[in-house]
């Protein structure tokens, strides 16, 4: 074969991935790129020839002169780096970027909880535990769960600052109500013993929709019970596979992050009190990537083959992953820079 046929053909693979390189960029509105990549396309190929210059700028021929050289060049850049780095790092520490709530967020949280509350005034025999993300109780959700008529335990705990999500930071950057779940699975063990207690563990959010059905499928959890969520992670319905023949759960049709062991939401699933109480390592942690909080609980609990399918045959949907949208309260600032608020005098 002629040395031409490897330059056309060296070519041509270079002319490929330029213009995959140029629709990415424009894809991307990566104008810089974009605009540099159709300047280099013009030119057209032009083979480089590299040479390696010591401290004085003068050329190095052999190649000891030359491995030397790029030793200590990559020496001298990588100190550097790591200096910079550690910099940066301390003063990202240093820096208070977690913001105290607002008082607009402790409304809207309370909004949110008040219409959960109706929800759960519906079910018979429910024991709700609310754990509040503060130092202390706040009196407005003591009134209101005192005022629910629901019979309830009102607990306190603070997420650590380095785990609260900064100002404009995704929510899911950092794992949610790790602390408050555990502390209320914590209240369950030093209150309830495995063979006394009857009854099931069930992880409510306040931004979820509740079918009262679905209170009343999981009552005979005998270890844990499964079943469909709506507008689920990205899909109109997450829920699992079964077989058709045994009724056992054989997969799942998540789209999110489908490898992990239960792509289950956390309104998916319940847990049995009293087989929950019997394994004290089956709890959440901080320690864990996005999305693997249910896995981390359940995998102490049941295997997937244990898993028990509810609403009729995970057929029927009776919860949805709703989410409320954020009050709007520009007028209500403005009002507040004037020392005045809308809601003087009342209760919201």
């Amino acid at each position: 074969m002629k040395p031409a046929g490897i330059s056309g053909i060296y070519k041509e693979g270079i002319c490929e991935r330029q213009i995959d390189e140029l629709a990415m960029s424009s894809k991307n509105k990566n104008i810089r790129d974009l605009y540099r990549g159709i300047n280099d396309f013009k030119r057209g190929y032009q083979p480089r020839s590299n040479s390696v210059k010591d401290e004085n700028g003068d050329l190095l021929a052999d190649s000891h002169s030359i491995l030397n050289r790029l030793k200590n060049y990559f020496s001298q850049l990588l100190n550097v780096h790591r200096v910079n780095y550690v910099r940066q790092l301390e003063i990202h520490t240093a820096e208070s970027l977690v913001p105290d709530s607002s008082p607009f967020e402790v409304e809207s949280a309370i909004a949110k909880l008040k219409s959960l509350s109706h929800t759960l005034m519906l079910v018979p025999n429910l024991h709700w535990i609310v754990i509040e993300d503060a130092e202390s109780p706040s009196s407005l959700v003591g009134k209101l769960l005192k005022n629910s008529g629901i019979a309830y335990t009102h607990l306190t705990a603070a997420t650590p600052k380095q785990w609260k999500l900064r100002e404009k930071e995704s929510n899911w950057k950092k794992p949610r109500g790790v602390l408050q779940r555990n502390t209320a699975l914590q209240w369950i063990r030093n209150n309830l013993k495995a063979d006394v207690a009857q009854g099931v563990i069930y992880f409510a959010d306040d931004d979820n929709s509740y079918g009262l059905e679905v209170f009343e499928e999981m009552r005979d959890t005998q270890m844990v019970s499964v079943w469909p969520v709506g507008l689920a992670g990205g899909l109109m319905v997450e829920m699992p596979v079964l077989d058709p023949k045994t009724g056992h759960v054989t997969g799942w049709n998540s789209a999110w992050r489908p490898e992990r062991p239960f792509p289950v939401d956390m309104a998916g699933f319940a847990i049995n009190l009293s087989h929950f109480l019997k394994h004290p390592e089956a709890k959440f942690s901080f320690n864990v990537e996005s999305g693997y909080q249910e896995s981390e609980i359940l995998r102490h609990l049941v295997t997937q083959e244990q898993l028990e399918p509810k609403a009729d045959n995970c057929t029927r949907v009776y919860v949805w992953h709703t989410r409320t949208e954020a009050p709007k309260l520009q007028s209500e600032k403005q009002l507040n820079k004037k020392g005045l608020k809308s809601n003087a005098g009342i209760e919201v």
